[in-house]
């Protein structure tokens, strides 16, 4: 691929380190690696959750569990944005978000109950929270954020590796995948008129976030009743 074809930041990068170019690219290799492996460390801790909350209450507390690493150009084009030099150093150090998880839960109190039983486990320390459930962005995002750092093993020594955890619930991801479709689309006539229905949209599919979790709580309460109604009887 030719060097035009990268963006500016990935541009400027690479023709600043020509001489060691081939270094730079072994060892930012390297650091996405690790990266990757912090995402498998939380990952299964999520996954042994999910089949521990399965197992207790009939249902699932996550309904899909998706990972990706931050690409090189937006890693440089976020730096650059800040002002900040890029290089291995900056990008462990200045970025929370290389190693990311987002979670999709049926119903919101999922979200908070998977996030308070990854946040105590005591090889996992919680750097930030933001709550966009209870306080959403002015467009209507709504999705809990965490930043964690989660301790990694590798064949010579242990790194603390930071790794951005995203909860959604299906309707929350539903309607930011497809705001971050519209969004990037250029040359659209009356934005502020799409931006006034997107928020619109957001209210909408909160209130049945919150609908389909009251419902759900009532049919618990009503199999809760019939239970204690019907007892197990054992044969003497």
């Amino acid at each position: 691929m030719d060097v035009s074809d990268y963006s500016n930041e990935l541009q400027a990068y690479l023709l600043g380190h020509g001489d060691d170019l081939l270094t730079h690219i072994i060892q930012f290799n390297e650091l996405m690696m690790r990266y990757q492996a912090a995402i498998k460390e939380v990952s299964t801790k999520l996954e042994i959750l999910k089949s521990d909350f399965q197992m207790r209450n009939q249902r699932s507390s996550i309904e899909s569990i998706q990972s990706r690493i931050k690409k090189p150009a937006s890693i440089l084009k976020k730096l650059s944005s800040r002002g900040i030099e890029a290089n291995l150093e900056t990008i462990r150090t200045q970025l929370s978000d290389v190693a990311g998880i987002r979670v999709i839960c049926p119903f919101i109190d999922d979200i908070y109950q998977v996030a308070e039983q990854l946040a105590i486990q005591d090889d996992i320390r919680v750097l930030r929270v933001k709550d966009y459930i209870q306080n959403p962005k002015p467009n209507g995002y709504r999705s809990y954020h965490m930043i964690l750092e989660v301790p990694v093993f590798f064949m010579d020594n242990k790194e603390l590796m930071q790794v951005e955890v995203q909860f959604r619930t299906v309707a929350m991801d539903f309607w930011a995948s497809l705001e971050h479709q519209i969004k990037y689309k250029r040359d659209i006539p009356d934005a502020e008129e799409l931006v006034r229905e997107l928020k619109s949209c957001a209210d909408i599919i909160a209130e049945t976030d919150r609908k389909m979790l009251e419902l759900r709580r009532r049919m618990e309460q009503q199999k809760g009743s019939e239970t204690e109604k019907c007892p197990l009887e054992f044969p003497e």
